[in-house]
C-alpha cells in the first residue's frame, strides 16, 4: 500500500474535534509511541529479549499502526503528504550517509 493510500483512508476514520487538528495527532503520535515502547520494555522484562516471539510480534505491530495513524493525521492535518514525508526523510539520511555523519548528534549534521 502507498503512504497516500494509507493517508487518505486514514483520514476517513479520524473522529476528534476540529479545533484540535494538529495537536491531536501529535499528542497521539507520542502516546502511541509510548505504548509501542512499553509492549518492547515488557517482552525485554518478562521473556528475555525474545524479538522472535508472534505474539510481541504482532503486539508491537499494532502500535507500530496506531503511531503511522496518527502520523498520517499530523500530515493531513498540516497539508502534507506522507509520501512526500517519507521521501524527504530518506533524503535526509542518504544526504548523512554520503558525508558520513549518519552518528552523531543534532538535526543539521
Amino acid at each position: 500500500m502507498e503512504f497516500e493510500t494509507y493517508q487518505y483512508f486514514a483520514r476517513k476514520t479520524a473522529v476528534f474535534p476540529k479545533e484540535f487538528t494538529v495537536i491531536y495527532p501529535a499528542m497521539g503520535v507520542a502516546s502511541e509511541s509510548g505504548e509501542c515502547l512499553e509492549k518492547i520494555k515488557k517482552q525485554l522484562r518478562d521473556k528475555n529479549c525474545n524479538w522472535e516471539d508472534v505474539e510481541f510480534k504482532e503486539k508491537v505491530a499494532k502500535e507500530m499502526g496506531d503511531v503511522l495513524w496518527y502520523l498520517a493525521n499530523l500530515a493531513e492535518d498540516l497539508g502534507m503528504n506522507l509520501n512526500d514525508v517519507a521521501e524527504l526523510n530518506l533524503k535526509k539520511l542518504k544526504d548523512r550517509q554520503d558525508r558520513g555523519v549518519l552518528k552523531g548528534e543534532g538535526d543539521n549534521r
